[in-house]
């Protein structure tokens, strides 16, 4: 039964490129292109509740932990530029040349051209929210115009009626959710769900606590350096012995203020002055120069070691010279390795539905494959070395010279 669903599917498939060349088109007619993932207008989430698969507040805090801390960003960028491109390979040769050509040029969003751009969005937003949606755009002849990027937060997504299905919203210019007709065509992926749910699981869903401790550090960092580092004087004068209950101490306290304020404003602009007192007592400190910053490096860097170790990217890709062996990079790398194979397998499926289609819409019943180019980290690993031996080498001078 499976294998005669099977076969009409292709029947269908082959059908349609076969009715699209019989019949007359206009050629001055223009090409009408329609997007089911596209929202009607800015999205409100309030109301949205039960089984939907928006999450906004955990939305929110991912956006920020990737916005203001560096590591969390430079991860996913790694991850997307190691993912490595994609191509296609067919027993017929003809289907193997038209898959990627269409790989090269098919439009992406606005923007971009090319099967990678929309599988590094697709990835990006898998990664960020655990989720990520798309959808092959048809025009009217049967073509495929494009591939767009739908934003997770426009679109609701609950299960249906079956337990296998899945049901897409958007909502229309009245605030109304209307159903996705044409399912076939949306994309969409869970990054590990947990047992009977459809939302995935973000990279970050773990991290809130220990980016909000990092983010503690790195304020109160930044409030010490604006009370310490920015320096601030006290100037104290003592009278002498004849101007004291007499009006020329307090006119010598005017012009000493006058002449310190004058030295310290042509600082500012590259101007030298000194400040010269006669008579009198004068005394100049510098404000909390007896204090010290706490150490902050041990804290943030443990911070830190828990964000990485958790998002599972090698510390060297990062810059950072925690691995203390070139064995510990090895392992490391293989790991990782397996991390980018496992995000190549999610996104196999979609990068899969997306050639067939094409290949079916244009009359070929070939199946494509997907081949991946090879993962190397030579030079991510040379670089790293040589940090390291260039660390290693300066701290043991360090011990010799002490």
């Amino acid at each position: 039964m499976q294998n005669k669903i099977k076969n009409i599917k292709e029947v269908f498939f082959i059908i349609i490129p076969l009715f699209k060349k019989n019949r007359q088109e206009n050629k001055n007619s223009k090409t009408h292109i329609t997007v089911q993932t596209r929202p009607k207008h800015s999205l409100e989430l309030s109301s949205i509740t039960g089984m939907d698969i928006i999450n906004l507040s955990e939305h929110i805090i991912y956006k920020k932990i990737r916005n203001t801390i560096p590591v969390v960003a430079a991860v996913f960028e790694k991850i997307i530029k190691i993912k490595g491109i994609c191509a296609f390979e067919c027993e017929n040769k003809k289907a193997e040349d038209f898959l990627n050509n269409f790989c090269e040029n098919v439009k992406v969003g606005h923007c971009l051209t090319g099967l990678n751009s929309f599988i590094n969005i697709y990835l990006d937003s898998l990664l960020m929210y655990g989720n990520a949606i798309g959808e092959i755009i048809l025009d009217n002849n049967f073509n495929i115009a494009a591939l767009y990027n739908a934003s997770i937060e426009d679109v609701i997504i609950r299960p249906d009626k079956s337990p296998l299905g899945m049901d897409i919203y958007v909502k229309n210019s009245l605030g109304k959710q209307v159903k996705v007709r044409n399912k076939n065509l949306i994309l969409f992926s869970a990054l590990n769900p947990s047992a009977g749910e459809i939302r995935g699981k973000s990279i970050l869903n773990s991290l809130p606590f220990v980016s909000d401790i990092l983010l503690k550090i790195f304020n109160a960092v930044g409030e010490n350096f604006d009370r310490i580092a920015n320096i601030k004087f006290i100037l104290t004068y003592t009278p002498n012995e004849n101007e004291i209950g007499t009006l020329n101490a307090e006119k010598r306290t005017q012009e000493i203020a006058r002449a310190w304020t004058n030295t310290m404003s042509s600082n500012r602009y590259g101007e030298i002055k000194d400040f010269i007192s006669v008579g009198g007592n004068v005394q100049i400190k510098a404000i909390g120069s007896d204090m010290k910053l706490m150490d902050s490096q041990m804290p943030a860097q443990t911070m830190i070691q828990q964000i990485v170790s958790k998002l599972g990217t090698p510390p060297f890709i990062l810059g950072l010279n925690w691995s203390t062996t070139e064995r510990m990079c090895d392992q490391q790398a293989k790991f990782f390795v397996e991390s980018i194979n496992d995000y190549r397998n999610q996104l196999n499926p979609i990068i899969l539905k997306i050639a067939k289609t094409a290949l079916r819409l244009n009359g070929f019943i070939e199946n494509p494959k997907v081949v991946w180019n090879t993962i190397n980290f030579d030079d991510e690993y040379k670089a790293a070395k040589v940090q390291l031996c260039q660390a290693q080498a300066k701290k043991l001078e360090n011990e010799i010279n002490a």
